[in-house]
Order: structure tokens, then C-alpha cells, then sequence
């Protein structure tokens, strides 16, 4: 079931989501050379408490019941998705995707965005450059009267284009009171085809996107996902509510960008 969001409830959405903007800022400043995965978890959560919001992740169960032991997600360099945090220790030229989600007021924020450590390679830092402009493409797509297909053909025109893999078995997804909601948001799909994108849809748009082939495996953990041809995947994802006019994006990367400066994708 689609649940319409009124205007008050998108503004609780907003903060639930500049939160989550904010918190990824705060891990922005810790992204580099030696850092563990596991540090940048912890970073979150202390920062998300302290702001009187609760991370969604943590302990949100998977298909098989094994719950996330984690705030964030981080994946590095072939992770796609759903990586946990750890003891894996950031190098010069990996790069590691950071997704979050936090709840509070009764409503969830959700965003994502991959990180650069110290100096990657050109190709790779072009693979984020295409999936954050497949984010932006997307999101001008998500307009009243259009479709859900219509989103996911202006993401994946734009990544193969660029000879990228657009990941199909994992997609977007409405977002309220609950973290996935109605409608799923895949990144590939076809015109004018799937639900109908009307005022008050609030909607996380998130591009999957990998430097090769687009097939995936899942890890012996049951969470992490990454390339099955082990060649590098970008995540970015924005909360975007759907309006009159062009979407309303909910979610933020200014923070993130304040704090990387020149070093931003």
C-alpha cells in the first residue's frame, strides 16, 4: 500500500533526513587511509543519539532473521551494498559507500553517499561522478503525473551509456514512518510503465551502479552484497518527496560537500 505524506509529515521526513545529511558529513571528516569501517560506525551512532534520533538500522532483520548489527552501512571498493562495519581498514584509493538511516519524530531518514579515500583512480572516481549524476537525473524525473518506470529508465539510459551495470536485485523504495515502504524504486525500468508518481509520494532514489558487469553475490555474512566480477560499485541515494512541481529533496549533500570542499565528486 502507497501511503501519501501531508505537507507537515514531509516536513518531519526533512529532519529526519538532514539529520541523517549531517551525520554523513561528520563521517566525511574521518574518511581516510587507516581508518577502520567499524570507527566510522561508531562515529554515527554517538552523533545520531546525540541528536535525539535512533539509528534505523541497527537490528533491522534480514530475510533470513538475522538482524543488522550495525548503524551504518559501509561497503568498500566491490561491496555494492550492506556492508558491515568492522575491522577492515581503509586504503589510499578505496573507495567506500556509507549509507544511513535514522528515525525520529516518528518518521525515517535515509541517504547515502560514497566516499573517495586519499587518491582513487580516475576511472573509479568517474563511476561515482556518472551514479551521483544518475541520482540527479533521476530525481528531475520524479515528477506528479509521471511513472515509476519512468525514474529507473532515466537512470539506467544514463549509467549504460557509459558502458556501467545498473544492479537490478536491489532498488529504491518509499519511506515514512517505516524505512521501506510502497513503492519499490528499481534503477532500470521502461517509460510511462509501473505505479503513478503523485503529490505527497515520498520516495528514496538510490543508483547501484558498478564499474563492470552488473551481477551480484551475497556474502557468507547474509547482509554484505557485492560484484560478482569483484570490479567496483557506487551507491549515492537522496529522500525526495513529489510535488506540483519538481521533487522535493529531503535529504542533503551540502553538508557532506562543506566538509570535502575540492575533494567532492
Amino acid at each position: 500500500m502507497i501511503f501519501l505524506k501531508t505537507d507537515d509529515e514531509i516536513e518531519l521526513l526533512r529532519k529526519s533526513n538532514l539529520l541523517v545529511g549531517q551525520t554523513l558529513a561528520e563521517i566525511a571528516k574521518a574518511v581516510k587511509p587507516g581508518v577502520t569501517t567499524g570507527e566510522l560506525d561508531k562515529i554515527a551512532d554517538e552523533f545520531i543519539r546525540d541528536h535525539g534520533a535512533v539509528p534505523t538500522f541497527k537490528g533491522f532483520p534480514n530475510p533470513y532473521g538475522s538482524p543488522f548489527p550495525a548503524s551504518i552501512c559501509t561497503s568498500v571498493n566491490e561491496q555494492v551494498v550492506h556492508g558491515i562495519p568492522g575491522d577492515v581498514v581503509l586504503k589510499d584509493g578505496d573507495i567506500v559507500s556509507v549509507d544511513c538511516g535514522t528515525y525520529m519524530n516518528g518518521f525515517c531518514g535515509d541517504s547515502a553517499y560514497t566516499f573517495c579515500v586519499g587518491e582513487v583512480a580516475e576511472d573509479v572516481r568517474q563511476l561515482l561522478k556518472v551514479t551521483k549524476e544518475a541520482l540527479y537525473i533521476g530525481i528531475e524525473t520524479a515528477v506528479h503525473g509521471k511513472r515509476i518506470g519512468d525514474i529507473g529508465y532515466a537512470i539506467q539510459q544514463h549509467c549504460e551509456a557509459h558502458s556501467y551495470g545498473v544492479v537490478r536485485e536491489f532498488v529504491g523504495h518509499g519511506i515514512g514512518q517505516d524505512m521501506h515502504e510502497d513503492p519499490q524504486v528499481p534503477n532500470y525500468g521502461r517509460r510511462g510503465y509501473g505505479p503513478v508518481l503523485k503529490q505527497g509520494l515520498c520516495i528514496a532514489i538510490e543508483p547501484m551502479i558498478t564499474l563492470g558487469d552488473r551481477h551480484v553475490v551475497m556474502e557468507g555474512d547474509g547482509w554484505s552484497v557485492r560484484t560478482k566480477d569483484r570490479k567496483c560499485a557506487a551507491h549515492f541515494e537522496h529522500t525526495i518527496a513529489v510535488t506540483a512541481g519538481k521533487a522535493d529533496i529531503l535529504s542533503s549533500f551540502d553538508f557532506i560537500e562543506e566538509v570535502l570542499g575540492d575533494n567532492a565528486i
